[in-house]
């Protein structure tokens, strides 16, 4: 029993070593967390909502542009865009990480009218009449967008395309041409073949790449800006400022926790000692769920994870000086133990669970980098539960089932 329990022991700290040295020698939750936009730079947009004559702003357009240009930057695979309305009229755009300013600017603020137009300038469909647009590669490397027509859409496709093979019976008829146009710019004009009784069409030509299709296809895909934007203030953020916030607060996180670890061990001695191993753990934990949910890591967040770190390191507090309370009233190490996590968890319980309904405001009630620094504070909050609550005293019954004895490697 003795040696099975110290052989376990020594498994976990050579695996909490040898995995912890992996994982920074090859920054693998680096490489899968992304970070914010005061992290690694981005792009901030500030759009405004103009009145035209044909589309006037209304109390609703703003939610149905914010609406339209969250679908659009999230289907472009950015990470955790921040889109939040100012006033009535005025929408804030924040894409971290975006290297062509641009290209992201001309995606966000397009109005992606499409419109299909016959040799004699008649519109015949609009993008109303679309349900669905998917980009695709043909057998022959071909690049071009696949639409889908709703019933409706469908029904007056069949019609046109029907009238055009009766009224030209040639295929190389210049009338039989139908334009395609997405923002009054062609995107292709096809000659009708034959009747398209489908409801599905194609877009070929001029996609160099599969990308290329993809951006028109999501643009097809989430629909016109119901009204006009003019774009009130543009800033780049630079990749220096997000590495010098980003290194100075890896620094203060080191520091911080090399204190705190060593206060553990200095203070409680073999339980400190366990608890930096369950620290570690948790640590990597939190880490690891944060790059499995995909999250955006910001400087807010990362004070929610520190300060979680400090709320673990809390509850192993509360235990600990429980337990030397019962070995000074005379209890075995094992009762002691026992005794001090039983009688330590109502109070870890109830200064989580406070913590975790002020998280849960300022999720609920709080936008941007502020429930960023929400959820990472809720998940290591969790997370310390696991870990003060079970792990450690897993940890603590190994080492008393080596046959430790010493009431003074507890600190008592």
């Amino acid at each position: 029993m003795k040696g099975r329990s110290l052989a376990i022991l020594l498994i976990i700290f050579l695996v909490v070593g040898v995995g912890g040295y992996l994982l920074v020698r090859y920054q693998v939750l680096q490489k899968n967390i992304n970070l914010g936009l005061d992290l690694q730079g981005g792009v901030h947009v500030v759009l405004e909502a103009v009145d035209t004559p044909e589309a006037p702003v209304q109390p609703d357009s703003i939610d149905r542009v914010k609406a339209v240009i969250e679908n659009r930057v999230n289907q472009t695979g950015l990470k955790e865009p921040i889109i939040q309305k100012e006033g009535s009229r005025r929408l804030i755009v924040e894409l971290p990480g975006v290297k062509n300013t641009q290209e992201a600017i001309d995606m966000i603020g397009r109005t992606a009218q499409l419109t299909f137009v016959t040799s004699e300038g008649k519109i015949v469909l609009k993008g109303s009449d679309l349900e669905d647009a998917q980009a695709t590669t043909d057998p022959s490397n071909e690049n071009y967008v696949i639409l889908k027509f709703n019933d409706s859409g469908a029904k007056k496709f069949n019609k046109i395309t029907t009238e055009l093979v009766r009224q030209y019976p040639n295929y190389g008829d210049p009338n039989r041409i139908i334009s395609i146009l997405l923002d009054n710019e062609v995107l292709t004009a096809p000659s009708v073949k034959e009747p398209i009784t489908t409801g599905r069409a194609e877009i070929r030509g001029g996609y160099e790449t599969l990308e290329d299709a993809n951006k028109d296809a999501i643009l097809l895909r989430s629909g016109a800006l119901p009204v006009k934007l003019d774009k009130v203030a543009i800033q780049s953020v630079g990749p220096s400022l997000g590495v010098d916030s980003l290194e100075k607060s890896t620094r203060a996180g080191i520091i911080g926790v090399a204190a705190i670890l060593i206060f553990m061990i200095a203070f409680y001695r073999l339980p400190g000692l366990l608890a930096n191993v369950s620290l570690v753990i948790y640590m990597f934990l939190v880490l690891g769920i944060l790059a499995a949910l995909n999250a955006t890591l910001t400087l807010p967040g990362i004070a929610g994870f520190l300060l979680s770190i400090g709320m673990a390191v809390d509850a192993n507090i509360i235990i600990f000086e429980r337990v030397k309370d019962e070995i000074r009233e005379g209890n075995s190490l094992r009762r002691a133990i026992e005794a001090g996590f039983s009688r330590a968890f109502t109070t870890i319980f109830d200064a989580n669970t406070t913590t975790l309904i002020a998280a849960a405001i300022l999720y609920f009630l709080g936008t941007g980098a502020i429930r960023g620094f929400a959820i990472t504070l809720s998940i290591g909050i969790l997370a310390s539960m696991f870990t003060a609550v079970t792990f450690t005293r897993w940890l603590l019954r190994l080492a008393v089932n080596t046959g430790v004895k010493n009431t003074k490697l507890f600190g008592a």
